[in-house]
Parts: C-alpha cells; sequence; structure tokens
C-alpha cells in the first residue's frame, strides 16, 4: 500500500475515532447528569431505565469499535494493515473502505460466515 493511501486510510480512522470518543463523553455528561430525576409513576421508570440499557448497549458496540480502530492504527504503523490474517493476501481497497477495521479478505471472511452458519453459531 502506498504512502498516500496510507495516511487517506489513518485520516479516516483517526476521524472515525474522534468521533466516538466525542460521542462518549457526550453520553457520560448525559447520563450523569439525569440521575436525579425522580419519577413517581413506575412506568416512567421502567421506559427511563429501559432507554439506558439500550443505549449502554450501543456504547458498548461503540467501546469495542474504538478498540478495533486502535488496532488498525497499529497495524497501519506496522505496515500490516490490509493484509488478510487468515490467507496473507491484499484485502481490496473497496472492502477496507467500506470496513477499515477489517482484518481478513471478503473471500475469507465468506468462508468464515459459512463455517459460522455450518455450526449454527
Amino acid at each position: 500500500m502506498d504512502s498516500e493511501t496510507t495516511e487517506r486510510f489513518r485520516n479516516l480512522l483517526n476521524g472515525k475515532l474522534a468521533e466516538l470518543l466525542s460521542e462518549a463523553d457526550k453520553t457520560v455528561v448525559d447520563m450523569s447528569g439525569a440521575r436525579d430525576e425522580n419519577f413517581p409513576d413506575p412506568t416512567d421508570r421502567a421506559t427511563l431505565e429501559t432507554d439506558r440499557n439500550f443505549l449502554l448497549r450501543v456504547k458498548d458496540r461503540e467501546r469495542r469499535l474504538i478498540s478495533k480502530i486502535n488496532e488498525a492504527l497499529k497495524r497501519l504503523d506496522e505496515g500490516s494493515f490490509g493484509v488478510c490474517e487468515i490467507c496473507g493476501e491484499d484485502i481490496s481497497e473497496k472492502r477496507l473502505m467500506a470496513r477499515p477495521v477489517t482484518t481478513s479478505c471478503i473471500e475469507c471472511k465468506k468462508e468464515e460466515e459459512e463455517q459460522e452458519k455450518g455450526r449454527g453459531i
């Protein structure tokens, strides 16, 4: 991968990382400010708790994505970004644009998903 392409992916990953971290900060502020709310109606309280649980699940997924972005940035630094960890072939730029944190080419990913489907995962 040439240096121009590498920098383009580095900027893409850093931009997404900054966006996710900014959203995480806003969530912490929003959730800590809503802690003192008093709901005499149990249904309103249940709705609030359901919404918070959903938000926490979304944020947990984002936390895992942040970890994957950091790993992708590390692979960029090491020079292994864009190389399939399964077969060792280059991952297409089109796939990397769609999912820059991927570690496998489309062929290996399809095979992996077929195996999972066969095992019922």
